[in-house]
């Protein structure tokens, strides 16, 4: 199993526990909730694993500098 496999068996794992700890609630706005849990985490490693090099961490992640520096921002990761 590559990397990949790995993550997305994590993101089914916790999605799995998510709809089975609702208990009958019904769920809203998992896309974002998803993507904002996945986000903020990924985009603190990258940064430490840049050594806070916003351009080395933008071309890690395959994203504009410009698009990396909005997402910090958004997620206050100063």
């Amino acid at each position: 199993m590559n990397k990949a496999n790995d993550i997305a068996a994590c993101v089914r794992g916790a999605l799995e526990t998510y709809f089975r700890d609702l208990d009958g609630e019904s769920p809203t706005n998992v896309y974002d909730m998803v993507l904002k849990s996945v986000e903020r985490p990924m985009l603190e490693v990258i940064l430490q694993q840049a050594g806070g090099n916003q351009t080395l961490a933008a071309e890690m992640l395959g994203i504009n500098r410009n698009t990396l520096r909005k997402k910090i921002t958004e997620h206050q990761l100063f």
